[in-house]
Formats: structure tokens, sequence, C-alpha cells
């Protein structure tokens, strides 16, 4: 596209345009000449700033002096003045309440509580990789990616094994969607659903708790008190958006490029590729949560952009993750990239406290499907999820052969920023 010219006509508040074009143009025009960029007014609520650049995305994001999570952190609630989880949910809320409530989360998200978790991770994973190897042609979205992470939040919540599709199948609807035709009033529907199970499984958990962070938010204290009902119901719904979403979208994207930078596939076959930096680099290369919005606090400025009292200010971490500014050839699939300083997990108070289950699961991605397939090939047309947070694959069909057999992945490498 041609970014200067099409500028004013690109809606970021559309989950249409992330479909329809290829934005690296227009993000990198943005880091190049207007790296705080005025979003106009559209039909879907009031004008905002788009924070592009690197250096500025990290320096907004850690400060939450002058800049609060309250008022929503996605264009969804951003544009409508105000989300009814402000203040109650950990990514919608602000110190001191925040860092309390990030203390007790944190117990559950702890290298050493994951240590079962992470063994389990890795024995589903092998098991669906293996499964799908053996059906040769699978649908890597649906087929692998779909299940992992939404089993472990699962576990982790000790969500009943009857619920888990019905859960999967909400998630998916929350905040984004498979289906082009999809409305506003579809995704509310699918996130009140969710709300209305929460409710219930924590009142269950109250009487009777489980060895698991349902209960611990309802029969925990903190800063002195119980947690409200909607505080417990808030943050399981945040926990299983954010255990289930973002790492399916990292996972299925990281095949992706696998096979569009086949020199890279060959790389982590051959054992050359460091199973921690290769999972960096998927994150980095993915960045699943676009962007995270705040609200300016007061008068403020960010690379000499007056900011406003009360203006809405998005930090795309998309962008920011394709900084030539911060990264060596930001455009190339690099499987050995170090350092890697990304920022998809966010920066600061707010970085996010799943970041180590989401590097076991990847981990456990890259090492099944180094061991148990042979070559990876496209068999069909990717199609991508509509969505104004998040981004990514809803469907990516191949060819799976297995260790022994020769080939390897089709595509040609493809650089974009």
């Amino acid at each position: 596209m041609n970014s200067v010219a099409e500028l004013g006509s690109i809606d970021l508040t559309d989950p249409h345009t992330y479909v329809r074009h290829d934005l690296s143009g227009l993000w990198r025009h943005l880091r190049d000449e207007q790296p705080v960029h005025r979003h106009p007014e559209t039909a879907r609520g009031p004008g905002f700033w788009v924070v592009s650049r690197y250096a500025d995305v990290q320096a907004a994001a850690r400060d939450v002096k002058r800049y609060t999570s309250e008022r929503g952190n996605s264009l969804d609630t951003l544009l409508l003045g105000t989300d009814p989880s402000g203040g109650k949910m950990l990514t919608t809320s602000d110190p001191p309440w925040h860092t309390h409530l990030r203390k007790l989360l944190l117990r559950s998200f702890s290298p050493r509580a994951l240590g079962i978790i992470a063994d389990r991770v890795r024995a589903s994973t092998d098991r669906l990789i293996a499964e799908a190897v053996r059906a040769g042609d699978c649908d890597v979205a649906a087929d692998v990616a779909a299940h992992v992470p939404l089993a472990t939040i699962c576990d982790l919540l000790d969500i009943p094994d009857a619920d888990r599709a019905e859960l999967l199948r909400l998630t998916k609807s929350a905040v984004s969607s498979d289906d082009p035709d999809a409305t506003a009033t579809d995704g509310w529907m699918a996130k009140n659903d969710i709300l209305f199970y929460f409710a219930e499984l924590a009142e269950e958990r109250k009487d009777t708790p489980h060895a698991d962070i349902v209960s611990l938010l309802a029969t925990s204290e903190v800063d002195g008190r119980y947690l409200s009902q909607s505080e417990v119901v808030l943050n399981c719904y945040n926990l299983i958006l954010g255990g289930d979403e973002t790492t399916r979208l990292a996972m299925a994207g990281g095949i992706d490029a696998l096979i569009d930078f086949p020199e890279q596939w060959q790389a982590l076959r051959d054992g050359e590729a460091d199973l921690d930096t290769a999972v960096e680099e998927v994150l980095r290369w993915t960045t699943p949560a676009q962007y995270y919005g705040r609200v300016a606090k007061q008068d403020l400025e960010i690379a000499g952009q007056p900011i406003a009292e009360g203006d809405i200010v998005t930090l795309w971490a998309g962008s920011a993750n394709r900084d030539e500014r911060a990264f060596d050839r930001p455009g190339e699939f690099d499987l050995g990239r170090t350092p890697n300083n990304h920022l998809t997990f966010g920066y600061g108070p707010h970085f996010c406290i799943g970041a180590y289950l989401a590097r076991v699961e990847l981990h456990a991605l890259l090492d099944g499907f180094r061991r148990l397939v042979g070559g990876i090939e496209r068999r069909g047309t990717p199609e991508r999820i509509y969505s104004t947070l998040f981004t990514g694959f809803s469907r990516l069909p191949v060819r799976l052969r297995g260790p022994g057999e020769s080939g390897v992945s089709a595509g040609a490498g493809a650089a974009s920023t």
C-alpha cells in the first residue's frame, strides 16, 4: 500500500483493516515520519494517539504515574469512555491496587508453581503434534495451537473437561472472531457468557475451594479485604482470555513463519537454533496483542508531541517490535536473534504475569516440531482473525511429514517491517 497517500483512509478501529491490508508500510511510515500520530474520530468513537516507535512505547508502558489503565486497555472499551472492569481487573487497574493483586496472582504463575503444569504442557503438545503428523494434512491453528494454551489455563483454573470446548468457542469470539460478519454485539454476548460462567464457578469454589486460581481469588484477602464477586469474575475472565488467545495466536504464527523462512526451519531441525532464543523471536515476530491502551492522567509530551489530559494513547507493540531503531533487520525472522528485547509482554508494572507460561508452551511447540516433524508445507490459504486488539491466524492448513521423511517446509522468505 502507498502508506503516505492512504494514511488518512486507514481505520485502526475496524477489525477488517488488519485482514484486508498489509500495514507494514504504514507502520514504517509512522515510525519514520509521524511517530505520535493522531488517529481521527470514527463512527466507533473519538480520535486517539497512535505511538509506533520502540523507545516511546517502552517509556509510556512503564509510566503508571502519568497514564492510567483504569479506563480500559483496548479500543473496544477506550472508545466508549469507560470500562466496567476498571480498577477491578489486573490489566485495567493502577497501583497500588494493581500491585497488591499482581502479588496474589503471581503465586500461581511463578516457575516453581508451574513445574507440574509445564510437564503436562510438553506431553500434551507432543501428543497433538504426533497426531497431526499421522493425519498428514491438518490445520495447525485448530488441531494443535487451539488446544495447548486452553488446556493449560483451564488446568490452572480447574475448569471441568466438559466445559472446555464451549469456553474455547467463547474466548475466540469475545475480543476477536473467525467470522468476518461478526458484530460488536456478538463479542459482548460472548464476554457476558464467560463472566456468567465464572460467577457460578467462583460461588461454588468460595464454599468448597480447590487448589486452583479461581479458589485463590475467591478466598484470599488483598490489601486487607476479600475480593468482591465482580473482581473475582473479571480476573478469571482476564486470565482465560490472556492465557488462551495470545499464546494460541503466537503458536500458529510461529509455524507460519517457519514455512515462510525455510532456512530457519532447517536451523531448528538441525539443532542449530537454541530453543529459548527461538521462542523469543516467535514472540517478537507474532506480537499477538498488537497494542496496549492508556489514558493520559495529565498534560504531557511524547517525542515532542503535546498530549492533553484525558486523551487516549495507544502503544503499538506490533510496530515497536519491528522498529529499525531497536532491532537489526527487524523484517527478517531469525531464530538466533540476540539480543531480543521485544515488547510482546508489555513493559514495566503491567508486564504480563503469564509470560513464563507462554514461553513454556512455545518452547514445547518448537521442541515438538523439531523432534517429530520432518517437513512442513502449505495445503491451503491461511485465514486471519478479525480483531482490533489481537492479530494472527484462525486457520493454517498444512501438510506435516514425519521425521524420517524427506522434504523441508515450502515457501519463500518474505521480509516485512
